[in-house]
Formats: structure tokens, C-alpha cells, sequence
């Protein structure tokens, strides 16, 4: 149990029954996201969906174009290694979701905009329109490619399929469906996707309960968590260079949610698609109901995970690819002994855990606590020998952790249907990101200096947009790195440009004086700040978000000033 499984290995645990899950399950939603949404009138009816998603369709959209395959191939890895604090980055996306039902849609709505960016030439100029648009259609590009490498990476390194040809498969799949059914599939493929998705996992966790032995209930589970230091959500630390405290989640996130939901037309084209302002709001009230109770969940899991690889003796490093290579090295032998001392340590464990004076007996409680550090530094040797062998090996495996259970334990069947969650969940995420690239790219760069056209021509405008996007996508999917954990990546990349976007928009919203010279300097102004503070890496990522709003509406005040001191 406690050795990685090899790269060919991993295919004979998919049997035939899982590729039938999962081919039928990739199937239906494409079939049905083309064949129910495959005529629109109108360019208004591909990118709006004719204004006809009722306030569920809007919430679970939204929900769905967030929660993407690096959701459930990173979070469970993360609370695996780190516990549950995670969970502290979306403490302000209530907030920020009550800010955008009070004061964006209304506005948006009223304008009958198509995407967010046309605002801002109502309110400022043409200019800064423009920038903004090319803001987002670079944020987005990026992170459209991550999301479709995050989870082909991990599924060619366990399964042993080569890497572009499962990015390929995925950008194709969106493109197809995206492409012929707009807006409309987008939104009507997501709903299933996020009933697929919530089916996975709640079976997922209710195999790992059921597998625990007879002596160690949901509870006891809890209390083993607990003294692990799993279940420490709270950090009302005020370090700038803590990722995640309490303060980073409240401010930070609140930031970074304003700004993905109420600027990134990726989310804002969900709800602009609704059938009236009610329905519009009421979506997002949803998310931010469900939102931080669904990532609780989803990091309740990864901490199970942990749990039954502390009875069920876990692998050394989750990354098959990098076992292979020391088992193939002359550091063979090295790994061998590493591994038998680890085994050693997690019989050890194990038999601590299933003494039924754990919770009454300090000394075992902290024998536990030194057993699993000691466990922790086996783990870390582990990643010094790959790096020892190969300086240039990704030995981050946090990502592979969950993926690595599905494959490892659970039945035939339940393995195709969690494997359909990942794809699912790419491919839910990435149409809504090309959907929202080719709605930009339309509205606010084509059709805004090619006019004259016939609407069906900018409808089929739209479509080509959403093919060449999609292709964009796959480049920077193809020619992508593993950087650390997946799920903190496509945050960092929205950090570097949500500041200084959320900035101009908030300028815009509510401080009037400002006028469009001083708003396009300031955006662009800041957005370099933000840039060259990240490259010095002197606060958290999250910090981004804040500093680079605060800083163009500071910017914009004093350059108003000095452009016309009276106003």
C-alpha cells in the first residue's frame, strides 16, 4: 500500500465499466449543449442567451465557471498537507457577491450592455474601454489555458496519456459545444455538470467513511483530524506574507471576488443572460450561500484522504512520474530504504489510531503528533532525492493526491464517474472563459470599430471569436509548466490584473469626478505597480488585489487634480 503505483499500472485500475461512465457522461453533455442550443436569432441570443436563464441557471453557472478541475484535483490535495485554512480565502465572497447585487447589476442591466466593458465607455471613453478589455482578454487567455492544463497534466502523468493529446481532447470537446451553442450551452451543460460534480464527490466521501475500520466512527475521524492540525481553520495572524489568515480572506478575498464577479466578464456574462435584474441577483446570492460551504466540503474530503492514508499506509510522494525516475536511477536503493522507514512509521501511526485510549491518553495523542512530523520529514526526503536526480522535477505533488486515491481505492465504476467530475469540471470552467474571450473581443474590439454590419454577421463574428480563443487556450495549455499547486496558480494570474481592473470600475461607480485621462493613466499605472511588486514578491498575491484597486483610484485622484485642480 505504501508504494506509487507506475504510470501503466494506473490503466488497469480503469476498467471498462469506468471508461463507460466516463465516455457517456463527456458525451451527453456535449450532445446535449449542441443539440438543445444549436439556432439563435441573434447575436443577443448567443451571447446573452436571449435574457432567459432563470436565477437557479444563473447561480449554478456561476458556481460552475469558478469551480474548475483545479478545484477538485487541488483542494483535497491542499487540505491533505495543510488542513482546512484554505477555506479562509473565500470568507469575502459573501460580501463581495451583497456589494455586486447592490450596485453593479442594476447598473448593468439598465444599460442592456453585453459585456462589462461597454460601461466604462459610458463612462469614461473609448480609451479606457479598450485597455480594460485587453486587461481581461489577457488575464483570461492565460488562466483558460491553465485550466485546461491543470487537469490534463495530472491525468497524462497517472494514466500515462500523452499531455497535449488529453489538452487537446478537453479544448476541442468545450470548443465544439461552445462554439455552435453560446451562451445558451454554456449555461444548460453547466447545470449538469454541477449535478455530476456534487454526485462525485458526496459519493467519493461516503466511501471514505464507509472504509474506515469498525473502531473509528465520523467522529472519532473529526477528533483524529483535530489533533493532526487539520481542522485549525482560523488565523487571525496579520502577516502580509501569510497566504491565508482570516484578514487576507475578509479583505483580500473580498477584493479578488469583486473583482471576478463583478468585472471579469467570464462571470458577468452568467448573470447579464438572466431573465430580469431579480433573477440576475438572486444567482448570485446563491453562490455566495453555497460557494464557501461547497470548498468546506470539498477540503473535508482532501482531510479524510488523510485520514485513511494515516490507517491505509500512504505512498511517499504522490507523483508517479517521479518515483519512477528514482526507481529507474541509481538512487534506487536510497528510495527503497526511505520507503521501509516510512512504512515503519505508518504502521506506527496506524496502530496509535486504532487504540481505543487515543482520546483519553496525552502520551499517545502526542506520540501521534511526532510520528506524523517525522512521517512529514520522510515525505520531504523523498522530494531532496527526486531534486538530487533531476534539479528541474516538479516535487510539489499536492495536486496528485486526490487523483491518486480515486485511482488507488475506490470501485470500479465510482472511478469513471470521478474522472467525468475533473473533465467536467475543465470543461464547464473553460467554455464559460471562451465564451466570455469571444464576447470581448466582438463587442468591445470588433464590432466597436467595424460597424455597418448585419447582425448575422457579427453572430458569426462571435463564433469564429470562440474557436480562435479556444485555440489560444490549447497553445498556452500545450506549451504550460506545473507551478506549485494548480489552484493557488490560476488565483495568483487573477491577482496580477483584478486590482487595477476592479479599481477603474469602482472609480467609475463611485467617484464621479474622475474623468476619463485620469482614469486610463491611473489603471495603467497601477497595473505596472502591481506587476513590479509581485516581481519583487513582497506581500501575498491576495494583497494584490487590494494594493492595486486602492492605488488607481489614489492614482486617478491625483492625476485628476493636476490634469484640472479645480475639479
Amino acid at each position: 500500500m505504501g508504494r506509487v503505483l507506475c504510470v501503466y499500472e494506473y490503466l488497469y485500475l480503469v476498467s471498462v465499466l469506468d471508461w463507460v461512465v466516463l465516455l457517456g457522461t463527456i458525451g451527453f453533455i456535449v450532445g446535449f449543449g449542441i443539440w438543445k442550443n444549436r439556432f439563435h436569432r441573434d447575436i443577443s441570443d448567443y451571447l446573452k442567451a436571449g435574457n432567459s436563464a432563470r436565477w437557479w441557471t444563473v447561480g449554478l453557472s456561476v458556481m460552475a465557471t469558478q469551480a474548475s478541475a483545479i478545484t477538485f484535483l487541488s483542494t483535497p490535495g491542499q487540505a491533505y498537507h495543510d488542513g482546512m485554512g484554505f477555506v479562509q480565502f473565500y470568507f469575502g465572497l459573501p460580501i463581495a457577491m451583497v456589494i455586486i447585487c447592490l450596485f453593479f447589476i442594476p447598473i448593468y442591466h439598465r444599460l442592456k450592455i453585453y459585456t462589462v466593458y461597454e460601461y466604462l465607455e459610458n463612462r469614461f471613453d473609448l480609451n479606457t474601454r479598450t485597455l480594460t478589455a485587453l486587461l481581461f482578454l489577457i488575464q483570461r487567455g492565460l488562466a483558460a489555458g491553465i485550466t485546461i492544463y491543470a487537469p490534463s497534466i495530472v491525468l497524462s502523468v497517472v494514466l500515462g496519456w500523452n499531455l497535449n493529446m488529453v489538452v487537446i481532447i478537453v479544448g476541442v470537446l468545450v470548443i465544439i459545444y461552445t462554439s455552435i451553442g453560446g451562451t445558451k450551452a454554456v449555461n444548460a451543460t453547466q447545470k449538469w455538470q454541477m449535478a455530476i460534480m456534487f454526485l462525485g464527490m458526496f459519493l467519493a466521501f461516503g466511501y471514505i467513511i464507509h472504509s474506515f475500520p469498525d473502531e473509528i466512527n465520523f467522529n472519532k475521524a473529526l477528533d483524529i483530524a483535530g489533533l493532526s492540525g487539520k481542522l485549525e481553520i482560523l488565523d487571525f495572524s496579520f502577516d502580509l506574507e501569510n497566504r491565508y489568515t482570516f484578514w487576507t480572506g475578509i479583505i483580500g478575498g473580498t477584493f479578488l471576488a469583486l473583482s471576478y464577479f463583478g468585472t471579469d466578464q467570464s462571470q458577468a456574462q452568467r448573470y447579464l443572460s438572466g431573465k430580469s435584474i431579480q433573477h440576475s441577483q438572486m444567482g448570485l446570492i446563491m453562490n455566495g450561500f453555497l460557494k464557501v460551504p461547497m470548498q468546506f466540503f470539498i477540503l473535508i474530503v482532501g482531510v479524510m484522504v488523510f485520514l485513511f492514508y494515516q490507517i491505509e499506509t500512504a505512498p511517499i510522494h504522490f507523483n508517479p512520474q517521479n518515483i519512477e525516475k528514482l526507481r529507474n536511477s541509481d538512487q534506487a536503493q536510497t528510495l527503497e530504504e526511505l520507503e521501509s522507514n516510512h512504512l515503519t512509521i505508518q504502521n506506527e501511526i496506524r496502530d496509535i489510531l486504532l487504540n481505543p485510549e487515543l482520546s483519553k491518553d496525552q502520551n499517545l495523542q502526542n506520540q501521534l503528533i511526532f510520528l506524523e512530523h517525522e512521517e512529514k520529514n520522510k515525505r520531504e526526503q523523498a522530494k531532496n532525492l527526486i531534486k538530487s536526480i533531476d534539479s528541474s522535477a516538479e516535487i510539489n505533488d499536492k495536486d496528485y493526491v486526490f487523483i491518486s486515491f480515486i485511482l488507488g481505492n475506490l470501485p470500479k465504476g465510482l472511478i469513471g464517474l470521478l474522472l467525468a467530475v475533473i473533465f467536467c469540471a475543465a470543461m464547464s470552467s473553460t467554455a464559460s472563459e471562451i465564451n466570455a474571450l469571444s464576447a470581448t473581443a466582438t463587442v468591445d474590439l470588433y464590432k466597436r470599430r467595424i460597424k455597418a454590419k448585419s447582425d448575422q454577421h457579427y453572430l458569426k463574428m462571435s463564433k469564429l471569436f470562440t474557436v480562435f480563443w479556444g485555440i489560444v487556450a490549447i497553445g498556452f495549455a500545450s506549451i504550460g509548466n506545473l507551478f506549485e499547486n494548480l489552484i493557488q496558480l490560476v488565483n495568483i494570474v487573477g491577482s496580477l490584473f483584478y486590482g487595477a481592473i476592479l479599481g477603474v470600475f469602482l472609480l467609475a461607480f463611485f467617484f464621479k469626478p474622475i474623468k476619463s485621462r485620469a482614469a486610463f493613466m491611473a489603471v495603467l499605472l497601477s497595473e505596472l505597480m502591481v506587476l513590479l511588486v509581485f516581481y519583487l514578491d513582497i506581500v501575498s498575491y491576495l494583497w494584490l488585489n487590494v494594493m492595486g484597486a486602492g492605488l488607481c483610484i489614489i492614482l486617478a485622484h491625483v492625476l485628476q487634480f493636476l490634469i484640472s485642480p479645480k475639479t
